[in-house]
């Protein structure tokens, strides 16, 4: 019997050379080592060993199928697959591509070393808000039509998504005491129509500069070295007469900077001596402290500066459009 075990072995193993490729293979593993194979039936003539041979013919085709299975495997391992070329794994692989900041938050990065070299410390917020601190306490009525629904997202159970940044300024000045000088970037939210300039989600940066003796000409100084700083020495600025609740003075920012080649002016948001009401409710006497407060369209910015004709472009995670900047 063991002999017979003998020929088997070597006849399964010359087939095994048999197969070139991976169907033969799979063909070959059926018919020795399959439920129903070979060795299966083998097994079989145990039945017809007397007591004595059982032991060693058990053995013996153990060993077979280990040398069969290790066999199998080996040529396994080394075949070639049934379409395409060998690969040669000592061939240098494609490098990886290096990752880099989405455009939005390297101007945001940017923004913020502008400004920290001005003395601007960065406080930030919550973006679920609370009417008083959104509306109230920056001097906007009860019937002021910024607090209509159909121009915010109000949330079930109270609170709302904020729409500017001037929330953190409000937070700021009622747990910190003059002077104060920071910037407030973030995320704020209006329920505009989406098109190439507006977007139901977008971001401001915000500053608030109070101390005594703060004038509406530190105002514009910061924001000409903010301009000629971040977009070059060409850059200015002109402050439109405007309104807003929370300054008084008010202004709209137009910057002098170039746009596809060319200068022209752009608005790039509001800015204002701080409106005495708003330091009242705060807890600031406004006969000891004064201040300004500005905010910036960072989309704004961003699509200025890069010359992006879509704000949508900036949120459809289009790798090639980001891989740009």
């Amino acid at each position: 019997m063991t002999e017979n075990i003998d020929i088997i072995e070597s006849e399964a193993l010359a087939s095994l050379k048999e197969a070139v490729d991976d169907a033969a293979l799979e063909q070959w593993r059926i018919a020795w080592l399959g439920s129903k194979g070979r060795l299966k039936s083998l097994m079989a003539g145990m039945k017809s060993c007397t007591p004595e041979e059982r032991p060693v013919f058990g053995q013996r085709m153990n060993a077979l199928k280990k040398t069969l299975e290790s066999a199998f495997k080996s040529v396994g391992d080394q075949s070639v697959p049934a379409s395409g070329p060998p690969i040669d794994i000592t061939e240098p692989g494609l490098p990886a591509g290096m990752g880099r900041q989405h455009v939005l938050s390297r101007t945001v990065d940017e923004i913020i070393d502008v400004f920290s070299r001005m003395g601007f410390s960065v406080a930030e917020g919550p973006e679920v808000e609370d009417e008083w601190h959104n509306f109230n306490a920056l001097n906007m009525p009860e019937s002021h039509p910024a607090r209509e629904p159909s121009d915010n997202f109000f949330l079930d159970g109270g609170g709302m998504l904020r729409t500017q940044t001037s929330t953190v300024q409000v937070r700021v000045m009622e747990n910190t005491p003059p002077p104060i000088r920071i910037i407030s970037p973030g995320r704020v939210y209006r329920p505009d129509t989406h098109d190439a300039t507006h977007y139901s989600m977008f971001h401001q940066v915000e500053g608030l500069w109070v101390d005594k003796g703060v004038t509406i000409v530190d105002l514009k100084a910061t924001l000409f070295n903010f301009a000629r700083t971040f977009f070059g020495p060409e850059a200015d600025i002109r402050m439109r007469p405007s309104f807003f609740p929370f300054t008084e003075p008010s202004a709209e920012v137009d910057m002098w900077m170039p746009v596809r080649g060319k200068m022209q002016w752009v608005e790039l948001g509001g800015c204002g001596m701080i409106d005495p009401n708003v330091f009242e409710a705060v807890g600031y006497d406004p006969e000891i402290w004064s201040g300004f407060a500005f905010g910036l369209g960072i989309e704004r910015i961003a699509m200025r500066k890069f010359a992006i004709p879509d704000i949508r472009w900036l949120f459809e995670n289009d790798a090639r459009f980001l891989r740009q900047f």
